[in-house]
């Protein structure tokens, strides 16, 4: 039901973000200003790395371990945990969220890039809808869509500020976004790094199911 799920990159850029694709023989690349992913059916081959490398300098592909062939460099390994849901969350929503629109631009990218300075791109809003809350006029919580397929959405960039950890605004949040995917008839589905337990247990406190893990593997010029 899910088996799309074991190559996001390559089906997201198959389907809804055609737009975003640069094909590369058997595998798909995401433009690397909108996102430095990639990805294919079986594995990414050196030809299709070597000519991603000319345009984008560090990158991610999900899935089979690619073949480096002749192409020098130190390839590394991130296993992430994969989690679905299939139903929607039952909880009541006390905050403020708010959709992100181009002048919230700027703030959005300087908030998150703090916290993931090297996954998220200065198009990556363009990849689905970002939700915030605010308080005293700043942003303290997002949370958004990244890959996407015809039916099924990725929540993604799920961040709330330090000074603003335990006041449930990521549960909300991911609850919001959650039941908009819905809305959209697709199926909620996210990533998280094996190593984080605490996302992980607040995700299946809300009813994300574990469906098994991917391995990201990075690639550097």
């Amino acid at each position: 039901m899910y088996g799309k799920l074991d190559n996001p990159v390559y089906h997201s850029l198959n389907e809804f973000h055609q737009k975003f694709c640069l094909n590369f023989r058997n595998s798909k690349f995401y433009h690397p200003e909108v996102a430095a992913f990639g990805g294919s059916p079986d594995f990414a081959a050196e030809k299709d790395i070597t000519e991603y490398a000319k345009i984008c300098d560090d990158f991610l592909i999900f899935g089979a371990k690619p073949d480096l062939g002749n192409f020098r460099t130190e390839l590394s390994k991130l296993v992430c945990d994969q989690y679905v849901l299939e139903n929607r969350i039952e909880l009541d929503i006390s905050e403020e969220i708010v959709l992100l629109k181009a002048e919230n631009q700027d703030e959005l990218l300087v908030f998150v890039k703090k916290f993931y300075p090297h996954y998220f791109k200065n198009r990556t809003p363009e990849l689905g809808r970002y939700f915030g809350i605010f308080k005293d006029h700043k942003l303290v919580a997002v949370t958004g869509e990244r890959m996407q397929m015809n039916d099924m959405t990725e929540v993604s960039a799920v961040i709330t500020d330090t000074d603003h950890l335990g006041k449930g605004y990521a549960k909300q949040l991911i609850t919001f976004v959650s039941d908009k995917i819905f809305q959209d008839g697709k199926t909620p589905f996210l990533h998280v790094a094996e190593s984080n337990f605490g996302a992980k247990k607040l995700y299946e406190k809300l009813g994300f199911h574990h469906r098994g893990t991917i391995n990201l593997w990075g690639v550097k010029k």
